[in-house]
């Protein structure tokens, strides 16, 4: 599923080329994607403008001059493609956008994912719940830290819930969790100072890294794209099953924690 990495790639790259640009045409090819009649919303979507796009964790806003949203959250997944032709053929895209420059937005692998057209008042009331960004500059070590000790679930499971923090996922709550040393299935409110800090840090380390590498999506945005996709072979524990520690030569370990994929080094995350 894409995270936080992921979607703010999109966001930073999508801006400069959606922004100012009016939509000329719209294409539907599963309404189960969309949340009204495809006619419906391809008439109210025809002749408007993108002022900017927003991302609220793992959700793309892309707001127009209607003052209405395109919501996106593409779930397991989902890809976005950009440029005068998409990689695939039309039909393996559920939605697509043309714009007045005569490129286009694709939406792809949105078969959980979604895209709906709704007002700034449904916005704000869907994504209440969510909690604040890892990088929202009000939250402070102090602020996490007194937001970490209110939660009695183990650390990994923690870090995914976008009611305590909007973005992370499985692949990169290991990550946080292995490099800063700490078991993913620790007590996230058993944490010491010391501990609490490490985390709050490589939180933000490995979410930098990631997203400035472009992600780990498998697919580029643009044609001439280098960048989606770079953070792929960057990855320590997740998804390495078997293999050697980085650090230590340690195999990987690999268990479920409520339901969720959960990668990590026994020796170097032996702090619980």
């Amino acid at each position: 599923m894409p995270e936080l990495p992921e979607m703010e790639h999109y966001r930073s790259q999508l801006s400069p080329l959606l922004c100012g640009q009016r939509i000329t045409g719209a294409t539907v090819n599963r309404e189960a994607t969309i949340n009204e009649p495809a006619d419906v919303f391809i008439a109210a979507l025809i002749g408007k403008t993108i002022l900017f796009v927003e991302r609220k964790g793992k959700h793309l806003l892309f707001h127009l001059d209607d003052g209405h949203r395109l919501h996106l959250h593409l779930m397991l997944g989902g890809w976005l493609a950009y440029g005068e032709q998409g990689p695939k053929k039309d039909s393996h895209f559920q939605v697509i956008l043309t714009f007045g420059n005569g490129s286009s937005l694709y939406f792809g692998g949105l078969r959980l994912g979604y895209l709906h057209r709704i007002t700034a008042k449904a916005a704000i009331e869907q994504l209440k719940e969510l909690g604040p960004d890892p990088f929202d500059p009000r939250l402070s070590l102090e602020a996490f830290r007194k937001r970490l000790s209110g939660k009695r679930g183990k650390l990994k499971t923690t870090l995914t819930d976008q009611r305590f923090l909007a973005g992370i996922g499985n692949s990169y709550s290991d990550e946080i969790c292995f490099d800063a040393n700490l078991h993913p299935a620790a007590a996230a409110n058993g944490l010491d100072d010391s501990q609490t800090e490490r985390l709050y840090n490589s939180m933000r380390k490995v979410l930098t890294v990631a997203k400035e590498a472009g992600g780990y999506m498998e697919h580029p945005l643009t044609p001439d794209d280098t960048v989606t996709g770079g953070y792929n072979e960057q990855f320590r524990v997740y998804d390495r099953k078997g293999e050697p520690c980085y650090e230590c030569g340690t195999e990987i370990k690999f268990e479920t924690l409520t339901g969720r994929k959960m990668f990590y080094c026994p020796n170097c995350q032996r702090e619980a």
